[in-house]
């Protein structure tokens, strides 16, 4: 069917584009999606709204049935966090030359340019790297990214990836990478950081994330760094930027190329997103050639004394190579390296030091508080940040009775465990609110258990 705002819709261009790449219809470009995922009838959609305020109620109606994480009592976490996000973040955030400044050049930017090169500089200097991108979509794709820079400048198809990674992390990592790059899994260890690892000269590179998906500080970094380096092989690290106030960014210990998501840096839980990437790596001009997004420098202009922002190695992004590029590159999260550029500069040192320090202790608190209302907290020996997993009978029946009381504890892992998510917004009136609701809920099972 012809629709005038979709392009290339007239059947006759569409049948000239099916035959140019070789297919019979569009259904052949969905056919590794199993026939159960796939909806084999028009969407079931309202009939339009004619005017402006019948779809502002609407809207208002279904954004009413959500309860928001600052509503509730929420413990959810798993990559998603509820940290504080400073108003000063959103104040500047808004401003229209940043929120409406979706692309553009520098003839028309407004101290976008300049705000991404403010950021970049404070993420490089919190990591310990000199090159650091423009915000990718997620970490997610971040992870990818930097894997995919692992294999391209090491020549090799093959990484080796921790399991301590949350699944759904580990499914969109094989879909970036495949069918040209084949993911070996590592084993987790007894104390949840990355097992035992079996290398060779085959592998581009070993992938680990530090804190985990367990909430576990790996600790084994520099023996990893060597380990690849010995092969010829990389060490990519994911780090959460906020946790480096407190523990040694990737680059301490050897890491080639670390990435991650800057949520946690100013930036609200927006129904599971507000998600944007970020990869950095040491100014090594045959590794930076590998960065497929943006790079933002500072430069001297034609004008003495005046300088100005913009684009740095363009020549390797596919807007420049176009179909030869080695990724495809687009639609990026700008705005939220605006937004953390904001809280970076707003915290200091001192301040990401003082939030780390807070984390690590009520997270500790948090894991001896539910120890004690008689959970088994996993990997008690370690060292957590923000999150930990907890064993129970049956996770989905202990968090319907902690939503029943306003509390949202936890993410279900599996059916017996919880990863449990505290950060700086948790008081310790919240962790004791917590552990006696899960205390209750056993008293109550016990007591039913009895009858």
């Amino acid at each position: 069917m012809t629709h005038p705002y979709i392009p290339n819709a007239e059947p006759g261009v569409r049948a000239e584009m099916l035959a140019a790449i070789g297919a019979a219809r569009v259904e052949d470009f969905y056919a590794d999606i199993p026939p159960e995922l796939r909806l084999d009838r028009p969407l079931d959609l309202p009939e339009p709204f004619v005017a402006e305020h019948d779809l502002v109620r609407h809207m208002r109606s279904l954004l009413g049935r959500d309860t928001g994480t600052e509503e509730a009592l929420s413990f959810l976490g798993h990559g998603c966090y509820p940290h504080h996000v400073p108003a000063v973040c959103d104040e500047v955030n808004s401003r229209g030359e940043f929120l409406t400044a979706y692309a553009g050049e520098p003839y028309e930017d407004h101290g976008r340019f300049q705000a991404l090169f403010e950021y970049v500089s404070m993420m490089g200097e919190l990591l310990e790297m000199d090159v650091v991108n423009v915000p990718t979509y997620d970490g997610f794709q971040a992870a990818g990214t930097a894997l995919r820079m692992a294999c391209r400048h090491t020549g090799r198809a093959k990484v080796l990836v921790s399991g301590a990674v949350a699944a759904d992390k580990l499914s969109k990592l094989r879909d970036f990478l495949a069918p040209d790059i084949e993911i070996v899994a590592a084993p987790v260890g007894p104390g949840g950081e990355m097992g035992e690892v079996v290398l060779d000269d085959t592998f581009a590179a070993i992938y680990l994330e530090t804190p985990n998906v367990y909430g576990v500080v790996e600790t084994r970094g520099r023996e990893l760094a060597e380990l690849a380096h010995a092969h010829g092989a990389l060490l990519v690290v994911s780090a959460d930027p906020i946790s480096l106030g407190v523990l040694a960014p990737p680059a301490a210990y050897g890491a080639d190329i670390a990435c991650g998501d800057i949520q946690s840096l100013g930036v609200h839980q927006n129904h599971g997103g507000g998600q944007a990437g970020y990869i950095a790596t040491h100014d090594d001009e045959p590794l930076v050639a590998q960065f497929p997004s943006r790079l933002f420098g500072i430069a001297p202009t034609t004008v003495p004394g005046e300088y100005g922002f913009g684009d740095v190695f363009y020549e390797r992004t596919s807007f420049a190579l176009r179909e030869e590029g080695k990724e495809w590159v687009g639609t990026a999260a700008a705005l939220w390296g605006i937004t953390a550029g904001v809280y970076l500069a707003l915290m200091g040192p001192q301040g990401m030091r003082e939030v780390g320090e807070t984390i690590l202790a009520r997270t500790r608190y948090a894991m001896d508080a539910l120890a004690g209302a008689g959970l088994r907290v996993l990997h008690d020996g370690a060292v957590h940040f923000r999150e930990f997993a907890v064993e129970v009978d049956d996770a989905a029946a202990l968090l319907d009775r902690l939503r029943a009381q306003g509390i949202y504890g936890g993410v279900p892992l599996d059916d017996r465990t919880i990863l449990v998510c505290v950060t700086e917004r948790h008081s310790i009136a919240d962790i004791d609110r917590l552990a006696a609701a899960v205390a209750s809920a056993r008293r109550a099972d016990d007591e039913g258990g009895r009858r």
